[in-house]
């Protein structure tokens, strides 16, 4: 992809068009992925056992007291998020690499180079989307109410603005801490990995610029970002689903404290089911509609 030439606009729309398709297809695990996260382990005498127990129990705990349609919970604020993360992220990314190295600068961009592009495009991108992610969260975060309790948001509009109105302008980017560094890390993870891996899978014989290549590389940037960035992740879930922590700190270390660092993990393989088929959706048709385009 780098070796083709598009302006910020075209990269942006097409970026935005790749996330938001790989969204849709798989908000339903990240649906499970965010209520295994915020599902905390019973402490003292208590012994009931954990409601959600794996990825595919789950997603069938979900479709069963909540219908099947509550799997894209959160789908709308998640398709806001994508527009303006996804679009951003990439649009970014390559006038970034070249304000660090230069306009002038020839041969091959080195790796470090790109992870710090990455890094920055991702965190910035971010900061702009956190008010949509945090609806995504919220909404994604709600089970089966009581007969005779009002449910706490109606809509993705709703509760945007419930979450003004209760908790203030300011609300909309809580968790915006553990939020940057997670898709700041996440982003160079999946940028400068799936470049690495699709430019080893090309050295090797019998191998071409496909969709082979790019599931494979997709895959591994899925697997390599969801291994270094689910700490965060989890912690960024549970400030966003729970008001109740003080500040990313306070969430880590509570977290720590009852539940052990493995914790930290909760939710491991649907994030990486999630994140791997996200990461392959959305190169697959990035690629696609870059060429097309």
């Amino acid at each position: 992809m780098a070796d083709l030439k598009f302006s910020f606009a075209e990269t942006f729309l097409c970026s935005a068009f790749a996330a938001c398709f790989a969204e849709f297809c798989t908000i339903p695990l990240d649906t499970a992925k965010v209520r295994l996260q915020l599902q905390k382990k019973a402490v003292g005498d208590e012994v009931n056992l954990p409601k959600y127990r794996g990825l595919l129990g789950t997603m069938a705990t979900i479709a069963k007291e909540e219908r099947l349609s509550a799997l894209w919970k959160g789908i709308v604020a998640g398709l806001h998020r994508q527009c303006i993360y996804g679009g951003l992220r990439i649009g970014l990314y390559e006038p970034v690499k070249t304000l660090l190295v230069g306009a002038d600068y020839v041969g091959d961009i080195p790796l470090y180079q790109k992870i710090i592009a990455a890094l920055l495009t991702g965190a910035l991108a971010i900061t702009v989307a956190n008010p949509t992610d945090l609806v995504k969260v919220r909404l994604q975060a709600e089970g089966k109410f009581p007969a005779g309790i009002a449910r706490r948001y109606y809509g993705t509009l709703d509760a945007y603005y419930t979450i003004v109105r209760e908790e203030g302008l300011a609300a909309l980017w809580t968790g915006l801490g553990p939020n940057i560094a997670r898709n700041a890390i996440v982003n160079a993870a999946e940028l400068a990995s799936y470049d690495q891996v699709k430019q080893t899978i090309l050295k090797i014989p019998g191998f071409s610029d496909n969709v082979l290549t790019h599931l494979l590389a997709g895959l591994g940037a899925g697997f390599f970002a969801v291994c270094i960035g689910s700490p965060i992740d989890v912690v960024k879930s549970r400030m966003m689903g729970d008001s109740g922590y003080k500040n990313t700190l306070d969430c880590f270390i509570r977290t720590l404290r009852n539940e052990g660092f493995l914790a930290f993990y909760k939710g491991f393989v649907p994030n990486f089911t999630r994140l791997g088929s996200w990461n392959v959706v959305m190169f697959l048709t990035l690629e696609q509609v870059r060429s097309a385009v």
